[in-house]
């Protein structure tokens, strides 16, 4: 294998590892973790949007077409512990015809601060720019949100600006910080070729 090509070419069953977790497409076997996820309203955090309420038969539809929002195509990784446990989404997803790469996360509340985050964002970002030609990838994070902001730190993104009410959030308008990484600020693979 040369240092230019991930570990995995992604199918359904394949991942990409990293040395505390492994990302895989999410697939119709996640219909439970998934469901929960979406209806807990704690997994998703205290700076998080909550979501609405689906059945299961909604997140299966979700699972089977996540690309199905006009302009917006979406990849979903789980995010698993080497064990197998799932711990959480990382997602990228791409808004046409503009072709801009956005980022998100979330993990389970007992999972977090433990570095799971951080290691799944840096191993998207090294898949990201070593199979596509794009130039940037970007995320936003509630200003109150220091524990994203430092997992986006982590993996070498710049604070860019303040996106002003940006998000409802829990029933008020809340700022975000827009932060981004260039190809040019990416160091090379951090996870994904070593």
């Amino acid at each position: 294998m040369n240092n230019n090509t991930p570990h995995a070419q992604i199918g359904a069953k394949e991942m990409l590892e990293g040395k505390k977790v492994r990302l895989r497409l999410r697939d119709k076997e996640d219909l439970d973790f998934f469901w929960e996820f979406w209806n807990n309203i704690n997994y998703y955090g205290e700076y998080e949007a909550i979501q609405h309420q689906i059945t299961k038969g909604e997140a299966e539809k979700r699972i089977e077409n996540p690309s199905s929002n006009s302009g917006v195509e979406w990849t979903w990784f789980v995010i698993e512990k080497k064990d197998g446990t799932k711990i959480g989404f990382i997602i990228y997803f791409t808004v046409q015809p503009f072709g801009e790469i956005h980022v998100g996360y979330a993990l389970i509340p007992n999972e977090r601060d433990k570095g799971y985050g951080t290691e799944a964002l840096q191993i998207v970002i090294d898949y990201l720019f070593l199979t596509k030609d794009i130039m940037r990838v970007q995320a936003s994070t509630d200003v109150r949100n220091k524990a994203s902001q430092r997992i986006l730190e982590k993996a070498d993104f710049k604070k860019e600006g303040v996106i002003r009410k940006g998000s409802f959030v829990r029933g008020q308008w809340a700022d975000e910080y827009l932060y981004g990484i260039l190809r040019e600020d990416w160091k090379g693979p951090k996870i994904l070729t070593k």
